[in-house]
């Protein structure tokens, strides 16, 4: 239990470091904040976000070119060689607008090298910038790198313990429909109500809310269709069980003995194939 508590304690202190790295005021460190050449900044291989929408990236850009940049990115200084730890948007949108530098806090003051994993986590996180299956990526790895609770990451994240678990149950689905989720063309609104479902099932639902733009509520009807359907299906087939005659079961259980595959109904036992060896057995068991 002191473990749990003693690393749970270390995403706070981790939370707090982001958060400072973000509020020093500029003026007063500047030594913190440099210009950079954006050619130079190399990527953060902890980075969680996997896509980028262009559109947004070009908003972004012009944003940029009209405004500023309004929010430093942030980087680590490793004898020269400048690793991204926040801000990858940023970065990109500056070299669509043209930039040749961009401003930079850096972060070797506030931020150990060790916890840069955490740290591109936690700001993605924090300021909203992940898909639903990244977040929930980043929620699991957080969980797991800490060993703590769904409760425990709500409240270090300030989030309630109920959206934790609903991003998580994402993980559950199949990779089909989570590759569609990563595109942004499921919603985690349309995911959440999917998770239980065969991935048959998720993969021709998928589809139909993408083919029809289905609403989540539309959704929900579907599957409480697509339920009530199998389990009409069920109750029949077990009621056809239940009208076969004891007679049949056992000549079922004969078949089966001699290596005979059959499927038995009501109306009685098909055998296939209908080959001569087979006719001839069923003439002997009729002698």
């Amino acid at each position: 239990m002191a473990k749990k508590q003693a690393l749970g304690s270390g995403l706070g202190e981790l939370l707090g470091e982001v958060q400072s790295a973000y509020e020093k005021n500029l003026n007063e460190y500047t030594e913190s904040v440099i210009e950079l050449n954006v050619d130079i900044i190399k990527p953060n291989p902890f980075q969680p976000r996997k896509t980028f929408e262009q559109d947004s990236l070009n908003d972004l850009a012009q944003s940029i070119l009209d405004h500023g940049l309004l929010q430093p990115i942030l980087v680590y200084d490793d004898a020269g060689d400048f690793f991204l730890i926040a801000g990858e948007r940023r970065l990109r949108a500056s070299k669509i607008a043209k930039k040749s530098t961009i401003k930079a806090i850096v972060a070797n003051d506030f931020i150990d090298k060790s916890r840069l994993r955490e740290v591109a986590l936690i700001e993605n996180i924090q300021r909203e910038n992940l898909n639903p299956l990244e977040l929930a990526h980043s929620y699991q790895e957080l969980i797991d790198d800490y060993k703590i609770t769904h409760e425990d990451l709500a409240k270090r994240l300030k989030k309630s313990r109920t959206q934790i678990t609903n991003s998580l149950r994402i993980l559950e689905l199949c990779s089909y429909v989570q590759d569609l989720i990563s595109k942004n063309k499921i919603t985690q609104g349309h995911a959440k109500v999917m998770v239980g479902l065969t991935e048959k099932d998720q993969e021709v639902l998928a589809d139909s809310i993408v083919g029809q733009k289905l609403s989540v509520r539309e959704t929900e009807n579907l599957i409480k269709n697509l339920k009530q359907s199998q389990s009409s299906q069920k109750k029949r087939a077990v009621s056809n069980i239940n009208k076969i005659s004891p007679e049949l079961q056992k000549l079922q259980e004969v078949f089966l003995q001699i290596g005979i595959s059959t499927k038995i109904s009501p109306q009685g036992i098909t055998i296939q194939p209908k080959e001569e060896k087979i006719l001839y057995l069923i003439e002997k068991l009729k002698s």
